[in-house]
């Protein structure tokens, strides 16, 4: 038999701002609060195409502190749809985000981060998008950090 660690299932953010958390993944990334189990500590659970894929965990009645961004993760990717739509609705809320081709102009990617300091990567496969959206590939989009 072999084995697999098979697709990432979801991600858990630890917050002190659940309210503003969630609104951003609602408002900015089109994510949906939904049913969460009955656990003895406050949060929310924000799904996308009926999976749970970002876990929040209000930790603002406790004396744990709030990490200042995510740690040694870099950032967390997901496999989306409409490049054009989602980078207006990111300037149209005023977001901060930079827009990317991956060399080779098959993947576009936009960068932005939650209210926590994730950052958040959003993957399009450039032949199901429009044509006339693509980002600049630049020399900056070989294997760097996104600065914003």
């Amino acid at each position: 038999m072999s084995v697999s660690v098979g697709m990432l299932d979801h991600f858990n953010i630890r917050t002190r701002n659940l309210a503003e958390t969630v609104r951003f993944y609602e408002d900015v990334l089109g994510l949906q609060n939904g049913a969460r189990p009955n656990f003895a500590f406050p949060g929310a659970w924000m799904y996308s195409e009926g999976r749970a894929v970002v876990h929040l965990v209000d930790i603002s009645a406790t004396s744990e502190p709030q990490k200042p961004d995510s740690g040694v993760v870099h950032h967390v990717a997901f496999a989306s749809r409409g490049f054009g739509a989602m980078k207006a609705q990111l300037a149209q809320k005023g977001m901060a985000f930079d827009a990317r081709q991956v060399p080779g102009g098959e993947l576009w990617q936009i960068f932005v981060r939650d209210p926590n300091g994730v950052m958040i990567e959003l993957n399009y496969e450039a032949a199901k998008e429009q044509a006339d959206v693509a980002p600049v590939e630049t020399a900056a989009d070989i294997g760097t950090k996104v600065a914003f």
